[in-house]
């Protein structure tokens, strides 16, 4: 018997530890995105790079729970960057939970981390 909780218990937490990192997303492959003019079938020959040269401006995008865009109030940074990508870009909303917008975002909150321990 506890075999088997061990072993479920065990499981559990492989999948979760999967899951979560799955959720982290890749922020390399999140930059490279941003700064795609085609990325989610873009059209307007701009990238998210072209209105956020090198990220400048949304350093605390990723800590915020609520936005006001266009006067129209989103609370996710998902929903932020689809009404960017379909205004600005021109191209067509992610999924929520689709790999591309989980590396976009992980690079976006990315650019709220402190870096300047790191440079000297």
């Amino acid at each position: 018997m506890n075999i088997i909780k061990v072993t479920l218990l065990s499981m559990i937490i492989s999948g979760l530890m999967t899951s979560f990192a799955f959720a982290t997303g890749d922020v390399a492959k999140g930059k490279n995105l941003f700064n795609d003019p085609k990325f989610s079938g873009g059209t307007s020959g701009n990238s998210c790079n072209s209105c956020h040269s090198d990220g400048k401006g949304l350093e605390n995008a990723g800590m915020k729970k609520e936005f006001n865009l266009g006067g129209k109030k989103q609370t996710s940074l998902e929903e932020v960057i689809n009404m960017c990508i379909q205004n600005a870009l021109k191209g067509t909303a992610l999924d929520p939970n689709s790999q591309e917008m989980i590396d976009v975002v992980s690079y976006i909150k990315s650019l709220g981390k402190d870096t300047t321990a790191t440079k000297q």
